[in-house]
């Protein structure tokens, strides 16, 4: 029974899409565990691999229930003893981020995944399972203790209306000085949105992703509904016409709301197809991307915005079939050249061959302002006098080494 983040897209080991969890894959975490594991007793000591450099978890109990909260991008597991149970043992809640790759399995005991570096086991009698935090790059942890990290803003998912309130109330903070694509990832004001999340975002609302956050955000404060209009009225208003922070709710929901287990899975299983399907701009054919001033790359459609990177190369997307296979993008060899060298000749015995017999087009144009070069010249020109060194001289025949095209990533 897997989890809702393996993070494979094709078969195989490690070619996966290695993105950050968000807030609707810890809510789908979370769904996934109390499901998993409801009526389940665990027992005995919480198991820690050796590699991993988290913190032991101090916990031992003959008999304990396992459950899961989430909140923006972290999971709150909580192990309560059962009555009875021994030693004594108040509940222990242990805080988990997930990094890149985090996620939880449960499994048979004589089946470990690879990378599981905590696990809980089941108490006897009945087939031993066990509940795994499987970490593949190691960015995840966690934290003994339970408490939400109090750096992070409300969760765009459960608190809404706090939510709101907190970004319209802190405008001046100087994120907001910042594009809207970089502000959206500040977990203070934003708990929950990640990469492919503002993309699309910002591309239901052709707001360019380097649009100055504050520009963006202030019109909100101004905006407000006829008090004239119906209770339904407004609701329909707004499910048409939503504004930024509202679609920070809605469409994590909507992922949420497609169940499975999340973005990131093997490529034919139903519910990455289906997330897939749902995507509009992340990583669409057709869409252009971007790196921001963080190095992570935004996908949108159309003008960047005013405060895009300078320098910045926009990289379009293309769709399978444009796209070549790298043999076809290697560039075509020149036709051979079926007259012999001068070498050649001279080992044939054969006349020079003249400018007139030369084959068409391969006599080299020469510049009309620059003055021939005499045999001497070319002995003892310039080159020998200015002390510079005779550059090499480059085979005609030999394929340049530099790529002749990428796709964009």
């Amino acid at each position: 029974m897997n989890a809702p983040l393996p993070r494979q897209v094709g078969r195989g080991p490690a070619r996966s899409w290695h993105r950050m969890p968000e807030g609707p894959e810890l809510q789908l975490a979370s769904h996934f565990v109390n499901k998993a594991c409801k009526g389940l007793v665990f027992g005995g000591c919480v198991e820690k691999s050796p590699v991993s450099r988290n913190p032991e978890v101090p916990f031992e109990s003959s008999a304990y229930y396992i459950s899961a909260s989430a909140r923006g991008k972290e999971l709150r597991l909580t192990l309560s003893p059962l009555p009875g149970a021994q030693p004594p043992q108040e509940p222990l809640a242990l805080i988990f981020h997930f990094g890149m790759s985090g996620s939880f399995q449960l499994v048979p005991s004589n089946a470990l995944p690879p990378h599981a570096h905590l696990r809980f086991y089941t108490a006897p009698p009945g087939p031993r399972l066990v509940l795994c935090f499987v970490d593949i790059r190691r960015f995840g942890h966690w934290d003994i203790g339970g408490k939400w990290q109090p750096g992070r803003g409300p969760c765009v998912l459960l608190e809404y209306q706090q939510f709101r309130e907190n970004v319209l109330q802190n405008l001046a903070d100087k994120v907001f000085d910042r594009p809207i694509c970089e502000a959206l990832l500040d977990q203070r004001f934003f708990n929950g949105i990640g990469n492919y999340l503002r993309a699309e975002i910002l591309y239901r609302l052709k707001i360019p992703p380097f649009e100055k956050a504050r520009t963006v955000l202030e019109a909100l404060k101004q905006h407000r509904l006829s008090p004239e209009l119906t209770l339904s009225q407004k609701i329909r208003a707004k499910l048409q016409n939503p504004d930024l922070l509202e679609l920070c709710h809605s469409v994590p929901k909507e992922v949420v709301q497609l169940g499975g287990k999340g973005y990131g899975q093997k490529s034919g299983e139903e519910d990455f197809a289906a997330f897939r399907a749902w995507l509009q701009c992340y990583c669409m054919a057709g869409m252009s991307s971007l790196r921001d001033r963080h190095g992570r790359t935004i996908w949108f459609q159309g003008d960047p915005g005013p405060l895009a990177p300078r320098g910045g190369m926009s990289h379009k997307k293309k769709s399978k079939g444009s796209q070549q296979s790298s043999k076809d993008r290697r560039e075509d060899p020149p036709p051979p050249n079926k007259a012999p060298s001068r070498s050649r000749r001279a080992r044939r015995g054969l006349p020079e061959q003249t400018a007139a017999q030369q084959p068409e087009g391969t006599s080299l144009q020469q510049d009309p302002k620059v003055l021939p070069v005499t045999e001497k010249g070319k002995r003892k020109g310039r080159w020998a006098n200015s002390g510079c060194c005779r550059p090499q001289k480059i085979k005609t025949d030999t394929p340049s080494l530099e790529p002749q095209g990428t796709s964009a990533s």
